[in-house]
């Protein structure tokens, strides 16, 4: 699996047929990005991994016009969504951006492998107190979120209002 990835065009034209790039993130593979499919991206199982996801959902959100409050909130979700796959979870870690439908809601996914048979090094390190805030975090910001347990693994997946 090639460890690096380059992604062309421009996520709002996912044909490529408009000039344009985005950097080579070490360690991210694109998965899709064609038509109406989300954006899927796969994810080491590191800790870095939640900061390279907020940069990859930004770029995906500035494409596609989501900015200002909304888009902080999304990106807090993703980030906590990709930190306790990381922490909690079997790898593989995948995230997923649905394209938002205008004034509508944008879901974001992310899959992983299942419970981990031990507990990341940041998870394994904090105090109670600064643990566990992810979910009530989530249910404050989106509009509905949930999770689906399938045979090769689980899917934790929140949707969020795209309108300020």
């Amino acid at each position: 699996m090639d460890a690096t990835a380059t992604r062309s065009g421009s996520i709002a034209d996912p044909a490529g047929t408009m000039t344009g790039t985005t950097s080579a993130v070490p360690g991210v593979r694109p998965i899709a990005r064609i038509g109406a499919l989300p954006c899927v991206w796969g994810l080491p199982r590191r800790p870095e991994s939640a900061g390279t996801a907020r940069r990859l959902a930004r770029t995906a959100l500035d494409e596609w016009g989501v900015d200002g409050g909304p888009a902080d909130q999304i990106l807090l979700v993703v980030s906590e969504l990709v930190t306790n796959a990381v922490e909690h979870a079997q790898p593989p870690v995948a995230l997923h951006l649905h394209r938002p439908t205008p004034g509508g809601t944008l879901r974001v996914e992310v899959d992983d492998g299942g419970p981990a048979t031990h507990e990341g090094a940041w998870a394994a390190s904090c105090r109670p107190e600064e643990c566990g805030r992810g979910t009530s975090i989530i249910d404050s910001l989106a509009t509905t979120h949930g999770t689906r347990t399938l045979p090769h693994g689980t899917t934790h997946w929140a949707d969020l209002p795209i309108a300020a």
